[in-house]
């Protein structure tokens, strides 16, 4: 719970973002450090005198799925924020926001495959049949982004304008 979380930052713990440098550029808890998951190895979280550390992501199943791993990155008692920021937040405690940020890169891609789709099922229907390989097409990258880790849409879109500076740190 935020609360409890709250009440052990102020008895020496210590609160890390796992999240991805995107999401935790446009909003973050301001006392949180931030280490991404995929940098976290086991041992390897520097925390001098930390009575604790408490885990967080963006809705708390982030760190529930990997607890076992994130427990064996820390040398001192390891807790997950359950809910994460979005609990934080509705709990009503602080964070930074900043709007300026683009998008999460994984919101991006479901907003334009989304998007794609449905052009391509609008068109389809209207225009020609043929507009339904579009569809088709976005649905099949979507499955081998799923099976094989690698995003095409999303190495387009960080080479957007609006991504190239927020994605670079």
């Amino acid at each position: 719970m935020p609360q409890d979380a709250r009440e052990r930052l102020s008895r020496g713990a210590v609160l890390v973002d796992i999240r991805a440098a995107d999401e935790h550029a446009r909003e973050r808890i301001a006392q949180a450090r931030h280490v991404p998951m995929d940098r976290l190895q086991a041992g390897s979280l520097p925390l001098a005198g930390a009575s604790a550390v408490i885990f967080h992501c963006r809705s708390g199943h982030r760190t529930q799925v990997n607890a076992s791993a994130l427990k064996a990155c820390a040398a001192c008692d390891a807790y997950a924020l359950e809910g994460g920021l979005d609990a934080w937040k509705k709990a009503g405690l602080p964070i930074v926001a900043d709007v300026s940020q683009p998008l999460e890169l994984q919101r991006q891609v479901q907003i334009a495959a989304g998007s794609l789709i449905v052009l391509g099922a609008v068109l389809g229907v209207t225009v020609s049949p043929w507009f339904h390989a579009l569809s088709g097409f976005v649905g099949a990258g979507l499955v081998f982004a799923g099976a094989s880790g690698f995003c095409g849409l999303a190495r387009v879109l960080t080479r957007m304008p609006w991504n190239r500076n927020a994605l670079a740190g």
